[in-house]
């Protein structure tokens, strides 16, 4: 019987415990980053709110359903966010022109300018900490950047 490797592929090298102990240092640091920013600004909304606006601004226009998916969220909960959205003018609704019985969700300018407003107070928290960084360790910073923004994919 032929290994993976003789199989037509490579098989994946094993973990080390140094492999185990980075990526649980690298979540636990992402996290904590993840979480600091998210206390940053809110822009008046809520974790959850936020979260769905900026679904709907991917995808819109989008229905709730898929939106609902999106968040993985119960459609009644995503009703109760979208509600609150719709009152404080964040997002509008419109009737689905394929179905009837649907809704379409669009960003209006002011959940935009938020959204923006949002992001800009976030960025201006990292550039903050960043320039707390001694020199030497804010030159190794676009090469940690470009590694992390490979990692999703």
């Amino acid at each position: 019987m032929a290994d993976a490797g003789e199989a037509g592929g490579a098989a994946a090298p094993r973990p080390t415990d140094g492999d185990v102990e980075m990526a649980a240092r690298l979540r636990l640091a992402t996290a904590r980053l993840f979480r600091r920013l998210r206390q940053q600004s809110l822009g008046g909304l809520t974790p959850s709110q936020l979260s769905c606006l900026t679904s709907v601004e991917k995808l819109e226009p989008v229905r709730l359903g898929d939106l609902a998916a999106r968040e993985a969220v119960a459609p009644p909960t995503l009703t109760r966010i979208v509600a609150g959205l719709l009152e404080i003018g964040m997002v509008a609704r419109r009737p689905d022109p394929d179905d009837a019985r649907a809704a379409l969700m669009t960003m209006t300018e002011k959940g935009r300018t938020a959204l923006q407003t949002v992001r800009e107070e976030r960025t201006a928290f990292l550039v903050e900490r960043l320039h707390q960084l001694p020199p030497i360790d804010r030159a190794k910073l676009p090469e940690l950047v470009e590694l992390l923004e490979r990692l999703p994919d």
